[in-house]
């Protein structure tokens, strides 16, 4: 091993920049002081040049053989300084042995065992007799002397006593200073076997060599045995000491017996610097005289420097030692190691990270080049991230043959520890892949084509052929853009770390709720938990690693935030109902984004003052993923015409950036995928209802048990408790800044910023409402009622965002006990701050605006949908009814009789709804009762073909689905109108001519069905199951009758209506009264009501002879009556009674007669007409009371 002479005398002589071999040759020569970067150069040099040699050595695997020995020329040099050694030492220990004269290697090593047999023997003495026993055998006689010459003479008495005294002195100095430098040279071998493992094989514990051939036969586990041609270990020749260890060969005999660890240089290393550090910390204790712990810390401190730069030089310069031919490898490894085992960490030192050998190391090879720093730590990240390329997409699955080392959890813990040191964090985050190619590149368009397996072994010509075209199909459904979703999953750094989750399509996850149907609820909860643990242990990880790197400076903040800015701008269509997968990432990737933004927004999460909204108005910080024009542009809460001039300078820019793109995250992730599980809810619950009605078992269905293990391995993930907390507390984060802002910047706020609102908060409530309990919703309920606000109804103009904001109210802030189907926490519908009253009664902007934004949303929602507008109806019509029942809305009840067009509006719609609904309902519960009693009979049933019974159960299903939407917004709407109805300023507004015919023709179409002579078709089986409770309909019913039974135009429209009969009220009054339906009073007015109308009829039937001749030019134009009140209209010039005209309007705005566009406003009265009408009917009335008279 030729290069050892030059690796020891450089460690000799200059690697430490601090030691010479002779110290007459250091008094007589100058000392030349050399700078760090002199030193580190000329050891860089020094090394890469004994490398070399070291490969053309012939000896070498004779050398490996044999173990670590110095040449003949080498032991000469060591002879003789070993011998000016022993001279000096001698000379200063006044030892009267005499120094070796020969130069030869044997005379030397005889002369150090005779030496150190005698160190020996006076240590073991020492040991058995405790120090200064020699002392004490000298020092009798002589007292006994001075006893004896004590009568003689005091002055010889006391100079000879003095003469004794410093005698005995200098040999306890003498003595004690030889015992004291071999125990701290053999606590110094004890500290080289403790620290880097290695063993002298010249010791000062042994009384005898132990040679080259001895050591042959040994068997070694952890410890290396050395012969440096001394037992001297000082902190100048340390550096030979380790240089001698990395020198051995990987198939050495040394290191292919030790530890696995111990064989990889960088973990070897790793390892030594964490033992020296201990040491260093406990050296007090260890060690009692304060020289010598000087020298001991002086000597440790030389090592760990030492193994921190061997480490450095063999990263840069790998050829140098063969241990560390792949040492970036090593490193990537130990760092792997050292997220599996913390204990052994690198990057955890014994006084904390700061002290850590990793980054002792990355500060050493900072120093030392800055771009071979670069290019190890690229080189670290490749082979992280190779390995993160090989993780299947389920955070369960693992490659290779350890389920621990290659998991994708590991190496994103890895490569946290990794990026700790910041400067290694720039160098991840400016590798070429970290970020996708800038949008519009050549690069950005190119095309990647996925390549797919050769055809299976064995199979035949037509085979291949299939095959081909099968993958030549495929090819086009599996190639993607360099910049896109799939692109950001495969190509990226992050990209790679994101895509890992818990996938619903994953067999790992999935088969985890195998034949789930007959599983109990305990073992798929304890399944759901398993799969969330580690679920959450993965993001936990990977917010650490963002974290790391976002507080790793500014330029490794601003890279991070572009990757997370460029991922939400490929996947715009993720909100897509199918996802197209060649052009967006995955849910799982998705998701992650959304769970590391929302950790990220956890500082501020109580705080909305620290958002600035400029940030979606400047295009030069959101980086387009707000942008107003184009495919991709994002629709704001105003119409497009607002704009606002406050310039975005916030104190802290990045607040608002981490709480814009989480908001627009939560969009494309979260949201989506409440929307897809809704979906798949009702799937499974469709399923299972055609199983049944096949009268199949659902816990034996396949399919049933597919689909339903899908639905709960996407709970897993979409449903998880933290980040459905977490997301909540967002959404009241974003209510809180949306209350702040003015309004010019609420218009251009993005409108799915509300929509999403809206849609988790709900989808919370329905499927995990158990999560809504501890968290502060406060901020939505009041974002929700100042939207809803008749101020605001111009700035949010989307009916079916408006529609979502009532649903809001009714889902979550509706107290529980007002319906008993709702599993929501009590406390969620309270405010904390209020004493724990509903936030609907406590809320000051409520009880003034809430019950008018109500009614105004109740006609708005006519433009959502025929189905959809039945639910959103439904929840409004509840909220005022529990609105109404609090004395603190009423004042707001009866503002709304001071707008009477607004209150027409509502009324109108609440008659149009009842009229729809009602026609729903009749007509399909007969045919449901038909088709019970049809499958009720097995014979008729057994009778019809397959075809006929499937084509019955669909539009059986179907009219049962329609009635089920139906009768809930039936059944409310007329308890509405009951409970309005009892107030008589709204009461008299119901009986303008506009509105009464209408309410009176709904109310008796109604009645006419449930107590009529076809009453008995609508009683179908299980009618609870339909919210068909024809009772408590009638009694709704009677009541509303009651309320009305003193009016006299109500009294006049009965009896004008189509719908009534004498018999059909009498036949009511008498039901109600035998089912007790009504109290006492209200009883009454309803048992008068048929007399009123009897006796108004005949008034009615006098004045309607007095019209039958009367002239054209009276009657409306569309239904033929005598005109009230004629009004012009100007669009066509026709005259027609005000109340047909202001009917037409509610349902139409365009005139009738010429279809152009007409409002209230625009009718003028028919004055001139109206009273030449006024004096017709006088005349006539006259001229039947002179017919009367004459009679």
């Amino acid at each position: 091993m030729s290069f050892l002479p030059d690796l020891a005398g450089w460690a000799l002589s200059g690697g430490a920049g601090r030691n010479n071999d002779n110290d007459n040759e250091q008094q007589q020569q100058p000392v030349i002081t050399e700078s760090e970067e002199e030193i580190r150069a000329k050891r860089l040099a020094r090394l890469s040049a004994t490398g070399t040699r070291n490969n053309t050595n012939t000896k070498h695997t004779t050398h490996e053989a044999q173990g670590p020995t110095l040449t003949s020329s080498n032991k000469n040099s060591y002879t003789q300084k070993n011998e000016q050694e022993e001279t000096d030492r001698s000379k200063d220990d006044t030892n009267k042995s005499s120094p070796p004269s020969s130069s030869s290697m044997g005379t030397t090593n005889a002369s150090r065992k005779h030496e150190e047999t005698a160190d020996k023997a006076l240590i073991q003495d020492n040991l058995l007799h405790g120090a200064g026993t020699k002392l004490q055998q000298t020092e009798e006689p002589l007292c006994k002397k001075i006893r004896d010459d004590a009568l003689d003479s005091k002055a010889k008495l006391s100079s000879e006593t003095a003469s004794v005294s410093e005698s005995v002195s200098r040999e306890k100095k003498i003595a004690a200073s030889k015992i004291s430098g071999k125990k701290i040279q053999i606590f110094k071998e004890r500290l080289l076997e403790k620290t880097l493992k290695i063993k002298l094989l010249v010791s000062s514990m042994s009384d005898d060599h132990v040679s080259s051939e001895e050591t042959s036969s040994t068997t070694f586990t952890d410890i290396v045995p050395m012969d440096i041609g001394t037992d001297q270990i000082t902190k100048e020749n340390i550096s030979e000491i380790i240089a001698e260890r990395l020198a051995l060969s990987p198939n050495s005999k040394y290191i292919t017996s030790l530890p696995l660890a111990d064989q990889k240089l960088i973990s070897y290393l790793g390892a030594c610097h964490r033992r020296i550090s201990e040491e260093l910390k406990s050296i007090s204790a260890a060690v009692s005289q304060k020289q010598s712990q000087e020298e001991i810390i002086e000597l440790l401190q030389e090592m760990k420097a030492q193994v921190v730069s061997y480490s450095a030089t063999s990263l840069m310069a790998p050829d140098l030692f063969a241990l560390a031919q792949d040492g970036p490898k090593q490193l990537s490894e130990c760092l792997v190691q050292a997220a599996l085992d913390p204990s052994t960490s690198i990057a955890i030192g014994v006084a904390g990270k700061n002290s850590s050998y990793y980054r002792a190391l990355c500060d050493e090879l900072l120093a030392q080049d800055e771009d071979l720093f670069q290019n190890i730590f690229q080189e670290v990240l490749k082979h992280i991230q190779e390995d993160l390329s090989r993780q299947s997409e389920c955070v369960m699955e693992t490659f290779g043959t350890s389920s621990n080392s290659g998991s994708g959890l590991v190496q994103v813990a890895a490569l946290t520890i990794m990026c700790s040191h910041k400067k290694v964090a720039a160098v991840v985050v400016n590798c070429g892949n970290f970020l996708l190619p800038s949008e519009g590149s050549t690069e950005a368009a190119e095309e990647v084509r996925v390549s797919l397996p050769p055809p299976p072994a064995g199979a035949t010509p037509q085979q291949v052929q299939i095959y081909r075209m099968m993958s030549a199909m495929a090819q086009g459904r599996q190639s993607y853009r360099k910049r896109s979703g799939p692109a950001l999953e495969k190509n990226t750094l992050l990209g790679l770390i994101m895509r890992l989750g818990m996938p619903m399509e994953n067999n790992a996850v999935v088969s985890q709720f195998q034949n789930v149907a007959r599983m109990t609820r305990n073992d798929v909860r304890q399944k759901t938990d398993m799969l969330r643990r580690q679920l959450k242990v993965y993001q936990d990880a990977v917010c650490g690693l963002v974290k790391t790197l976002i507080t790793s400076g500014e330029e490794t903040r601003k890279m991070v935030m572009q990757w997370i800015t460029d991922a939400l701008l490929v996947n715009t269509g993720a909100t897509a109902m199918r996802p197209d997968r060649n052009k967006v990432s995955s849910a799982q990737t998705l998701q992650n984004i959304t769970v590391v933004l929302l950790k990220l927004c956890e500082p501020f999460i109580s705080d909305s003052s620290r958002i600035h909204p400029g940030f979606v108005w400047s295009p030069e910080h959101h980086g387009g993923i707000f942008a107003t024009s184009g495919d991709d542009a994002v629709s704001r809460l105003g119409d497009g015409s607002h704009t606002c001039n406050e310039p975005y300078e916030p104190k802290n820019k990045f607040i608002p950036q981490c709480f814009f793109l989480c908001v627009r995250a939560l969009h494309l992730s979260l949201v989506a995928s409440s929307s897809f599980h809704t979906n798949i809810v009702r799937q499974v619950n469709h399923m299972a209802w055609s199983i049944r009605q096949r009268n199949a078992d659902v816990a034996t269905d396949p399919n049933f048990n597919q689909i339903l293990s899908m639905q709960l391995a996407h709970e897993v993930s979409v449903l998880a408790p933290e980040l459905v907390s977490d997301a909540l507390r967002f959404f009241n984060l974003s209510a809180g800044f949306l209350l702040k802002i003015s309004d010019e910047a609420l218009a251009l706020m993005p409108e799915h910023m509300v929509d999403d609102m809206c849609d988790y908060v709900v989808f919370v409530s329905r499927f995990s409402p158990k999560e809504l309990e501890g968290v502060d919703l406060g901020n939505i309920f009041k974002v929700v009622v100042k939207l809803l606000s008749p101020q605001h109804s111009n700035t949010v103009k989307n009916y079916n965002l408006r529609a979502k904001l009532g649903d809001v109210l009714h889902d979550v802030y509706l107290p529980t006990d007002r319906d008993s189907r709702s599993s929501v926490p009590a406390s969620v519908s309270c405010d904390p701050n209020m004493g724990g009253r509903p936030y609907l009664l406590s809320d000051s902007s409520a009880q003034e605006i809430l019950a008018p934004s109500l009614l105004l949303l109740y006609g708005e929602v006519e433009h959502t949908g025929y189905y959809e507008k039945m639910g959103h109806r439904a929840n409004i019509a509840s909220l005022l009814q529990y609105l109404w029942e609090s004395s603190e809305h009423r004042p707001a009840f009866r503002r709304i009789t001071q707008n009477k067009e607004s209150f027409v509006k509502f009324a109108n719609g609440i008659m149009n709804e009842m009229n729809s609904l009602i026609v729903t309902v009749m007509e399909k519960l007969p045919e449901i009762r038909r088709v019970q009693l049809q499958m009720a009979n097995p014979q008729e049933w057994a009778s019809l073909s397959e075809e006929q019974r499937e084509t019955i159960s669909s539009r059986h299903e179907e009219n049962e689905q329609e009635v089920k939407r139906a009768l809930p917004l039936c059944n409310k709407t007329l308890k509405m109108l009951g409970f309005l109805s009892t107030d008589s300023d709204i009461r008299g507004l119901f009986l303008l001519d506009e509105l009464c015919p209408r309410l009176v023709n709904m109310l008796l179409h109604v009645l006419t069905k449930l107590v009529g002579a076809k009453g008995m078709e609508l009683k179908v089986d299980n009618p609870e199951s339909y919210n068909f409770r024809p009772k408590e309909m009638l009694t709704d019913l009677c009541e509303i009758f009651s309320s009305y039974a003193e009016a006299i135009p109500f009294q006049e429209h009965c009896a004008k209506s189509g719908y009534y009969t004498n018999d059909l009220m009498t036949k009511a009054v008498k039901t109600c009264a035998k089912l007790k339906l009504l109290n006492d009073e209200k009883m009454d007015l309803f048992s008068s009501l048929p007399d009123n109308i009897e006796a108004v009829s005949k008034t009615i039937e006098d004045d309607e002879a007095l019209l039958v001749d009367a002239p054209d030019e009276f009657l409306d134009p569309l239904m033929c009556t005598f005109m009230k009140d004629p009004v012009f209209l100007p669009t066509s010039g026709t005259i027609i009674d005000r109340s047909t005209i202001t009917q037409h309007l509610l349902n139409d705005p365009h005139d009738p007669f010429n279809r152009k566009e007409l409002s209230v406003d625009m009718i003028r009265p028919a004055d001139e007409l109206k009273e030449r009408m006024a004096a017709w009917i006088k005349l006539k009335r006259n001229e039947r009371e002179n017919n009367a008279m004459e009679e």
